[in-house]
């Protein structure tokens, strides 16, 4: 009985149980909006392009965060800006985009000395968290959940139906911008935790579970959240025992979610009608 509860006489992991927890919640809600206008991908393409901001910053001797919130927003609005004055895609100028200032921020973290491991940028350092980064985490985790629950139904007509939106009087630029900022300030906050590449799991996991189990918006975004919330505490948990880093671990146990949500829902759907 007492080896069950080893995992939580240790400070380094009660701070990473606790920072997933402070992350699950922004994350999750974020999710749900990303899937349902299909902007998964944008959420990719932030996580990656925030490298250069982290070394700029770095560089310049600022908060890494100042750093990677400037490099997705950057991102996003080039993403934006390359769309509505070209004939290719949004996703093929979201991957080229990105693809680019994720090279970039390689180059440039190779130019300089730090003592910055680049595996903790790309792939988090949870057992190394300290107060200063889950009082970051935390404020940015309120701050971004707190517009999301707010704003929650504009975000919900923006992605069905952004004309609608417009026809009923909504600023469709500022929703489309504060949206693009909260998935920015998502990805800083998971930054220290998961490290960039693994955040692109934690907006986009979630809420494709959560939409597999339900088809009312309310019940979706609980469902994320406590999926998240789970996922993080099991593969935390899981990652000590079998000696494994936490957050691939808990990546890990999100992909057996939804491999098993989308079970259910194929066995349980009309034949011949897609779940």
């Amino acid at each position: 009985m007492d080896e069950m509860f080893l995992p939580f006489q240790f400070p380094f992991m009660q701070n990473a149980f606790l920072i997933t927890c402070l992350l699950a919640v922004p994350s999750a809600l974020l999710s749900c909006f990303l899937v349902l206008k299909g902007w998964s991908l944008m959420g990719d393409a932030i996580s990656h392009a925030v490298l250069p901001g982290v070394v700029l910053a770095y560089i310049a001797g600022l908060p890494l965060i100042f750093g990677a919130f400037f490099a997705g927003m950057i991102c996003a609005l080039l993403t934006g800006w390359i769309d509505e004055n070209t004939r290719v895609k949004r996703d093929t100028v979201m991957g080229v985009v990105f693809s680019g200032m994720f090279g970039l921020g390689i180059v440039l973290y190779t130019k300089i000395e730090s003592d910055v491991h680049l595996d903790h940028i790309l792939f988090g350092n949870m057992l190394g968290v300290g107060p200063v980064d889950l009082w970051t985490t935390g404020i940015i985790a309120v701050l971004t959940a707190l517009g999301l629950v707010f704003f929650w139904r504009d975000l919900l007509l923006h992605a069905f139906d952004e004309q609608q939106a417009r026809a009923t009087g909504l600023n469709v630029r500022w929703l489309h911008f504060g949206l693009l900022a909260a998935v920015s300030l998502t990805v800083v906050a998971a930054l220290k935790a998961v490290g960039i590449i693994l955040a692109i799991a934690f907006l986009v996991g979630p809420g494709a579970i959560a939409f597999l189990i339900t088809r009312r918006f309310g019940i979706m975004l609980v469902t994320a959240v406590g999926v998240t919330i789970f996922s993080s505490f099991a593969g935390v948990y899981a990652s000590f025992f079998i000696d494994s880093a936490p957050a691939p671990t808990i990546v890990m146990v999100m992909t057996l979610l939804f491999i098993a949500a989308f079970l259910r829902s194929v066995l349980r759907a009309p034949r011949g009608q897609s779940v």
